[in-house]
């Protein structure tokens, strides 16, 4: 079996294997409410505002800018957790119920074992976040009339997050056990959180320390980094400049870091396929 053959059928297997589970049905449920919730929110505080007639132009603006943004904040955050928990077992789980053995026996190489899961979760990840911040747009558009700035910019940075974990949790599960690439992977994703809000505290209070600990931090897992980007230019610029609002980053990651996070995922991937191959099985 030719490699490009071999990896497309891993792929096509691991699409079919992720829709029959339920946990990318839990996802879906999840994120349909969110979106159910997100929408009756927006309405009834479009209503209330409209209503009191006292919100100008701009602050009316800068308003629909804020909530869109902790709309997407929160999309962010449910791909972040579908994209590093439905994969994670995905190879622990099949080593350890003696599937991964007659998987590798067959003439298909382990490495286009690992790239097409690999693959197959990526669509299914790229598949959940269009719906979930698509349904998002689709809301604010339709009741405010309002679309964030730079979407072309914002919504790959944050796939690009998404990403990351993917590729962390598909790593994770060529050494460790199910449960414990699921506690790590979601260590990591605290660790890039707590670093991100440190080099954003230590920037704004001139603390060198608390910065560098946080740049670190962010450069040991760059996702957080990605979303501080991504609303920075998800925003009005008035919006930027005043940092008004939780979503406005004092410290603005550079495109150095966009590009770290690119090399990032292609090293813990290259570094997982190594693994993959080296492991008994």
């Amino acid at each position: 079996m030719t490699p490009m053959p071999g990896l497309l059928t891993i792929t096509h297997l691991t699409l079919k294997e992720t829709v029959r589970r339920r946990v990318l049905l839990a996802a879906l449920v999840c994120g349909l409410a969110f979106l159910v919730l997100f929408s009756l929110g927006f309405r009834m505080i479009q209503h209330e505002n409209h209503g009191q007639g006292a919100m100008q132009v701009i602050e009316r603006h800068m308003f629909l800018s804020f909530v869109t943004l902790a709309g997407l904040y929160a999309v962010n955050f449910l791909t972040l957790m579908t994209a590093a928990l439905v994969p994670v077992d995905t190879l622990s789980g099949e080593i350890g119920s003696g599937v991964m053995q007659t998987l590798a026996s067959k003439p298909i190489r382990r490495t286009e074992i690992l790239l097409g899961k690999w693959l197959g979760h990526w669509i299914v990840v790229v598949g959940y976040f269009a719906f979930m911040a698509g349904g998002v747009l689709l809301v604010t558009r339709w009741l405010g009339g309002f679309t964030p700035p730079n979407l072309r910019l914002g919504l790959p940075l944050m796939l690009l997050e998404a990403t990351i974990f993917l590729t962390l949790s598909i790593a994770g599960g060529t050494r460790f056990s199910t449960v414990t690439n699921a506690v790590t992977v979601v260590g990591l994703y605290g660790l890039a959180f707590i670093g991100s809000w440190m080099e954003q505290i230590g920037t704004m209070a001139s603390n060198d320390a608390a910065r560098y600990v946080g740049t670190v931090a962010s450069l040991i897992i760059p996702s957080e980094a990605m979303w501080q980007l991504a609303a920075h230019h998800m925003q009005p610029p008035i919006m930027r400049d005043l940092g008004v609002t939780p979503f406005s980053p004092v410290s603005v990651p550079s495109g150095a870091m966009v590009a770290w996070a690119g090399g990032y995922v292609v090293v813990v991937l290259l570094a997982a396929v190594r693994t993959f191959r080296r492991r008994p099985l």
